[in-house]
């Protein structure tokens, strides 16, 4: 079984691989209770998140996971996505989203692993 450390990085792996730019992982594991480890990438379009999210959610299928929760923040969906893996949290962000909310920043205390 994997760690949720090795889940985390095989999941930016694949955010990387399939062209997602600045892909981060953070470990915020010693910072709250609900999830262990974000990871945040910066997307192009809507195509492309979408791409990127049935990636994941193969992923998470292959991998005997759960997928808790999808969340879409903004009118359109496509500037900020988050899937809910549990101890892992993928955030699929618009380059301006991004740059707005700053959650490496936010996270500065988290590890950051990438």
């Amino acid at each position: 079984m994997k760690t949720a450390q090795e889940e985390a990085l095989e999941i930016a792996q694949i955010l990387e691989d399939s062209k997602a730019d600045d892909v981060s992982v953070i470990d915020v594991s010693e910072l709250n209770s609900w999830t262990d480890f974000f990871v945040i990438a910066t997307v192009h379009s809507s195509a492309h998140w979408q791409g990127l999210a049935k990636q994941i959610k193969d992923y998470v299928k292959e991998n005997e996971m759960e997928i808790h929760v999808t969340h879409n923040k903004a009118v359109s969906g496509d500037d900020w996505n988050l899937i809910d893996i549990g101890p892992v949290v993928v955030h699929l962000m618009s380059a301006d989203a991004r740059e707005f909310y700053e959650l490496e920043k936010l996270w500065h205390n988290g590890k950051k692993l990438r």
